[in-house]
């Protein structure tokens, strides 16, 4: 089982959850969050003042899946998380040791 962890532009949360929909992911877990990466912020121009926007706003999407539906998982969230432009998002991959459902008892990927 894996953990699949994309931070996306705000805008594209609606598009990678039906791109996840379509190919059977039934939960995701979703934060907002703020941060940065090679862009470094940008300056903005407020009231004729120049400031600069050290954390942008982010989407956090978090999914926990199978090994065999990684590589679909991971092919949804790039095509439609992708606008070509810079801050578009990562995607990281993590190993799950175990995964439980609290309200069954079910636990691997059964729980998922």
């Amino acid at each position: 089982m894996k953990l699949v962890t994309a931070v996306v532009k705000p805008f594209k949360l609606d598009d990678v959850r039906e791109a996840l929909s379509e190919i059977g992911v039934q939960g995701i877990t979703v934060t907002e969050v703020k941060g940065f990466g090679r862009q470094k912020g940008h300056t903005e121009l407020y009231r004729g003042a120049e400031y600069v926007v050290d954390f942008l706003p982010k989407v956090k999407i978090e999914v926990a899946v199978a090994d065999s539906a990684l590589e679909q998982v991971i092919e949804a969230i790039t095509n439609a998380a992708n606008t070509g432009k810079i801050g578009d998002g990562k995607i990281f991959v993590a190993s799950l040791e175990q995964v439980i459902r609290i309200r069954t008892g079910e636990s691997g990927e059964e729980a998922i």
